[in-house]
This record gives C-alpha cells, structure tokens and sequence, in this order.
C-alpha cells in the first residue's frame, strides 16, 4: 500500500548508515533513553527538547514580533522599545512559553502519533481514506495543545510594557489573575488559538511529508538535518503567514486584564479599525513573523528528527 502523506517524517527517512551508528557514548545513551520511553514515549521527549532548544534561541525576535502585532509599529520602533526596557528585561517572560512550548509541541507530536496509530486501528477495514484519519488526529492533536494557553496568557501580560509594574514574573501573575479574576481569566483568547491550531496542525503533518519528498535526496546526517530544517521551517513560514490574522486577535485579546470577553470577531474588528481599516495595517509584523517562524519550526523539526533517529 502506497505510503500516505500524513505517515510521520521519521517513517520515511532513511535510517542511519552503520557507520554513522556505531559507538560513541551519545548513542548508547540515546539508545538505553529510547528503550525506557518506549516506542510511543520518545514522539514526546523528542518534541518537549525541540521546543526547548527553540526557545532558547528565538526568544528575542518573539518579542519584537509581538510588540508589532499589539500596538501596531515598525520593528525598528519595537526594538527601540526593548532597548529602552533594558537587557534585564529583554527574557522577562520566557519562563512561559519555555515551558508552554516544550510541552505543547511534545503533546503536538507525541499525541499525532498516539491518535493516528488508535484512529488508524479503529478505521481499519471500514474504508475510510487513511488521509482523513490522520487529519482529525493532527486536529485532535492541536485542539489538545490548547489546555495549556493559559502559559500563553502569561507571556502576553509579562511582554507588555505597560503591566511591568503590576506583574513581577510568571508565579506572581498566574496568582494575581487567580485570585482577583479566577481561572477563567487564565483562558482569556482561547477561541483564537483553538481555530489556529486545529488547522495548521493538519496542515503541518500533511503536507510536511510531500514538501520533503521534493527536496534533493540526501544521505549523511548532516543533510537530513538541512533537509529537515529547510522542510519544517518553510511550512512554518507559510501557515505564520496564513494565521497571523488570529494572532493578532489572540495577543489583543490576551493584553487585557479583567472586564467582559469580547468575541473573536469583535477584536478583530476593532484592531482593523484602530488601524485604518488597512488589511496591510493587520499584517504588520508578519514579515519578521515570517522569518521568526522560519528559523523556529526549522529548528523544532530538525531537532525533532535528529532526536528520534538517534533514539
């Protein structure tokens, strides 16, 4: 049977050459983690460490974009910002989305693999196409990613000047908005991040497959690594582009603190009138999302794919 483009990147790419395998302690330790986690656990720790390592390397172009997308300004304006913030405060607010990311994104790829592999047993035999069900599993995959946005409602509130004063850092906000407003509060802009992550998901596990397969063929490590770089971070580039929109709803949404939950498309009207009823007004900040995503879902699918060949 002719493999399906929503197979998982790692079941088509050709294993490592013996050569390449043999010895070294890195290896054996990768082998003896992989044999702990299992077949199934591994998706998940490589996913969690991908992010991490992202993280880490993207934060600051992150911030920048998100100045841009909530008060609407040039980068060079939202980069004179931070520099008038200090360098101490240029990683204030990473503790979330470190662990908001690693999180997600192993529940991201672990929870694709575990949903296809049960879909896939239950649909077997009834004739539903194998396209379909690894579509609602990367769905499924990304509605679940959700329960933890309210990490991204932390983020938001500690990358935004002007509650520096009020919260301190990611403990103090998450009990401040526990306790004067609830955990509703915590899943102010859920309805935006549902909406984009159901979709790209699919969008990501489908077509990531055939966008590889187009690639020149490649077989040291070091070329799948850039193969893999180039795969992920160009599908990440685009679907940043396509659902930069409800990005900007979820940052303006997740800006405010207490009084009524505006409906998604309430907040995108007003951001779209704020700014001159320009769509390019609405877009501004995706060229630096574009290149940010770019390096990130690059970075994040060839760590991911390294990860699990060495285990």
């Amino acid at each position: 049977m002719a493999v399906s483009t929503m197979d998982s990147e790692s079941a088509r790419t050709p294993q490592p050459q013996p050569g390449l395998a043999k010895g070294g302690r890195s290896l054996l330790l990768a082998g003896s983690l992989s044999s702990m986690l299992g077949t199934q656990g591994k998706h998940y720790v490589c996913g969690s460490i991908a992010a991490f390592t992202n993280i880490v390397v993207t934060f600051p172009i992150q911030k920048v974009l998100f100045r841009q997308q909530l008060h609407g300004v040039l980068a060079t304006e939202a980069v004179q910002q931070l520099q008038r913030d200090g360098l101490r405060n240029l990683y204030r607010g990473m503790l979330p989305p470190l662990l908001q990311k690693s999180t997600t994104v192993a529940i991201m790829f672990g929870l694709y693999e575990d949903f296809s592999r049960v879909l896939l047993d239950c649909a077997a035999g009834s004739g539903v196409p194998e396209l379909c069900t690894r579509s609602f599993a990367a769905a499924l995959a990304g509605t679940a990613e959700a329960i933890l946005m309210p990490f991204e409602r932390v983020q938001t509130l500690l990358q935004d000047h002007r509650h520096h004063g009020r919260f301190n850092n990611t403990v103090h906000t998450f009990r401040t908005l526990l306790a004067e407003y609830g955990v509703k509060e915590c899943y102010r802009g859920l309805v935006p991040i549902i909406l984009r992550n159901g979709p790209s998901n699919v969008l990501f596990f489908g077509l990531r497959g055939p966008i590889k397969e187009q690639l020149p063929e490649v077989t040291s490590r070091s070329g799948h690594v850039i193969n893999d770089f180039v795969c992920g971070g160009v599908l990440g580039a685009a679907l940043g582009i396509m659902f930069y929109p409800l990005n900007v709803v979820k940052s303006r949404a997740q800006s405010q603190v207490g009084g009524a939950f505006q409906p998604c498309r309430e907040v995108l009207l007003t951001v779209w009138r704020e700014r001159g009823g320009s769509v390019a007004m609405l877009f501004r900040g995706a060229h630096l999302n574009y290149h940010r995503s770019l390096i990130s879902w690059g970075i994040i699918n060839a760590t991911y794919e390294l990860l699990l060949k060495m285990m």
